[in-house]
């Protein structure tokens, strides 16, 4: 798609600390917009959504802000749904990632409508594949993925009107390095592929890359959910959930050329940027950096028909 749609979420309802609701507007303050454009995109930009503000409020059945998460993921939800609908590429601008569910629950429908299947490339520290009965927070940052799937509460869980929105071998998570003793066995139950720090440590961020692409078709949806936890907190430090041993800038920028290359991108998000945990802004200017090159920016020109 040559055209885009910027969708700020500014929401942290679902994290542990203040701040990430900040982070549409530090993407917009380190030029997302104008960078797209110079590379010839059409860019829209819709502005915030409203939505409740966080409550900070205690867990309730293992829960943390249930209700407000809902009202901020129905709203993406119909805001990516009416990106696609009128055959922009959204862009969600986290926000916390339980926000994840509202974005990837409408291109799940979408892909549903349409015929096609669905591909997420989660880029993420953390697997988020917590239920409220294994979650030792309570947190919904830390649940999108067993939602999608799902699993857990069920406003979420049937958030896209298809149950679960994902299915068996429709994700790959790439990045891995911070995963609780129960989420490594919720991830052998869902059967997801799944590349840790050790894996792109042995293999190199190439052969992941290949191997997390292939297959991909006229047929296939690829959506990438970009927490930008996946990168090392050295170059990255604005966020609210940063573990150290992360992907460095050469790896970050080869895993976006990869998936530029393939052409196939068609819905994406951006989250957990917290510049309240920055230093002048640099998080978010390296994001804009990256994103560019998840759109095809590049230092030479490139044949993609090889």
């Amino acid at each position: 798609m040559t055209a885009i749609t910027l969708i700020g979420a500014p929401s942290d309802a679902g994290a542990a600390r203040l701040g990430a609701a900040m982070g549409p507007d530090a993407l917009r303050v380190a030029g997302l917009g104008p960078a797209l454009a110079r590379l010839g995109i059409e860019v829209k930009d819709l502005g915030n959504l409203a939505g409740p503000p966080n409550p900070q409020a205690v867990p309730t059945h293992g829960l943390r802000h249930l209700d407000e998460c809902v009202t901020w993921n129905r709203a993406v939800f119909q805001a990516v749904s009416d990106a696609l609908d009128d055959a922009r590429l959204p862009i969600m601008l986290g926000g916390d990632h339980q926000l994840a569910v509202g974005s990837i629950g409408a291109v799940a429908h979408h892909c549903h409508a349409q015929g096609k299947r669905l591909h997420v490339l989660w880029l993420d520290a953390h697997s988020d594949c917590n239920t409220p009965e294994l979650s030792p927070s309570g947190n919904l940052h830390g649940m999108p993925v067993a939602a999608l799937y799902g699993l857990g509460p069920a406003p979420l869980a049937t958030l896209s009107g298809e149950t679960p929105a994902l299915r068996p071998g429709d994700i790959c998570q790439i990045g891995l390095r911070s995963v609780d003793d129960d989420e490594k066995r919720m991830i052998q139950k869902l059967g997801l592929e799944v590349y840790d720090m050790r894996a792109i440590d042995e293999l190199g961020m190439r052969e992941i890359m290949q191997r997390a692409l292939r297959g991909l078709d006229d047929g296939v949806h690829l959506h990438v959910s970009f927490d930008v936890d996946f990168l090392d907190p050295e170059i990255a430090p604005g966020t609210g959930t940063a573990v150290r041993g992360g992907v460095n800038y050469r790896e970050a920028q080869l895993c976006m050329e990869m998936i530029a290359d393939t052409g196939r991108m068609a819905s994406l998000d951006i989250v957990e940027v917290n510049p309240a945990l920055d230093l002048r802004n640099q998080t978010a200017e390296l994001v804009v950096d990256l994103v560019q090159s998840l759109f095809g920016k590049s230092t030479l020109a490139r044949d993609l028909r090889r």
